[in-house]
């Protein structure tokens, strides 16, 4: 169940800072984290594609592969639940779901996914995401280095 739990905080948590960027004038960005003066800032972007924008122009391929990755990604969470160990991969696959559930949801209901957050360092200036992006990402390492200790077990 504490997969689960993590999935569903994962989504919620990105809607509801999606949510206040969303609600916030277009002119108050960019702007500094609150509480901080370093290399994250927060912005408002809308992005109708895929990552940097690609596919825009095919808004039903946009919605599909997304839908279709992050299915198997809950498919393979599902089979993986009952079954002990497989920790690392659980969490990983729990926090890619949990991001991908919260894009997706941009993309059917807006049209769109809100980025929100950029960090003002070397080539990813030009980078602007949010958090259910981070939680793909970080989701999909852990998930990759839980099969690759998990295949060396295997090999001793």
């Amino acid at each position: 169940m504490p997969y689960l739990f993590l999935t569903a905080a994962a989504a919620v948590i990105d809607q509801g800072l999606k949510d206040i960027v969303e609600h916030t004038e277009d002119d108050a960005f960019p702007r500094e984290f609150p509480g901080r003066n370093g290399p994250v800032a927060i912005y408002k972007s809308h992005n109708p594609g895929l990552p940097f924008g690609r596919l825009a122009e095919f808004p039903q391929l946009v919605r599909e592969i997304p839908l279709a990755a992050a299915s198997a990604a809950a498919g393979i969470l599902f089979w993986l639940l009952p079954r002990r160990g497989s920790g690392m991969q659980k969490l990983g696959l729990s926090l890619t779901v949990g991001g991908a559930a919260s894009n997706l949801y941009d993309r059917f209901t807006r049209g769109y996914v809100v980025d929100y957050l950029n960090i003002r360092a070397g080539k990813l200036r030009k980078v602007i995401f949010n958090l259910g992006d981070v939680c793909i990402l970080a989701g999909s390492a852990l998930f990759f280095i839980g099969e690759m200790i998990a295949e060396a077990r295997e090999k001793q």
